[in-house]
């Protein structure tokens, strides 16, 4: 009975041990931080300003595909990179400038919304990720689905 205690403790002792040992991870913000991964001078930065960051595409009928192109400016001192362009659902697809945009160029994001499916007021959100400060910038769009008149 005795063996089994002191076996108890020891396996106790150690997972405590292992518990405080300290990790060398770096934290994501850091890594994931564009100032930090710039191999640019000091305090270049890519921003992006947006022409608009929402379209309202109206009145649709359930089925209608429709596109709009989401305009950028890049307002920063140095290249833009859009790394990755994500939407809120399967019915919205997206199309971006993969090319790095110069300081004072511009670039595009087209996204189509397919209605199928959809009914009444819709929202969507696209999120652009991106080397700038911040990361992600959200897109928005709507509309109002109905259903095709039968006659």
């Amino acid at each position: 009975m005795k063996k089994v205690v002191y076996l108890f403790l020891l396996i106790a002792g150690m997972g405590l041990l292992a518990c405080q040992h300290n990790s060398t991870k770096l934290p994501a913000d850091l890594v994931n931080n564009p100032k930090s991964a710039t191999s640019g001078p000091e305090g270049q930065i890519a921003a992006i300003a947006f022409a608009q960051t929402e379209h309202d595409f109206g009145r649709l009928i359930m089925g209608e595909k429709v596109s709009f192109v989401y305009k950028f400016t890049n307002t920063g001192d140095k290249d833009l990179i859009i790394t990755k362009v994500s939407t809120s659902c399967g019915c919205t697809a997206s199309q971006y400038t993969t090319d790095p945009v110069k300081p004072g160029e511009d670039g595009r994001i087209e996204v189509t919304f397919d209605s199928s499916g959809q009914k009444g007021m819709v929202n969507k959100s696209i999120t652009v990720i991106s080397n700038t400060q911040p990361q992600n910038n959200t897109l928005r769009l709507r509309a109002q689905v109905v259903t095709p008149e039968t006659n």
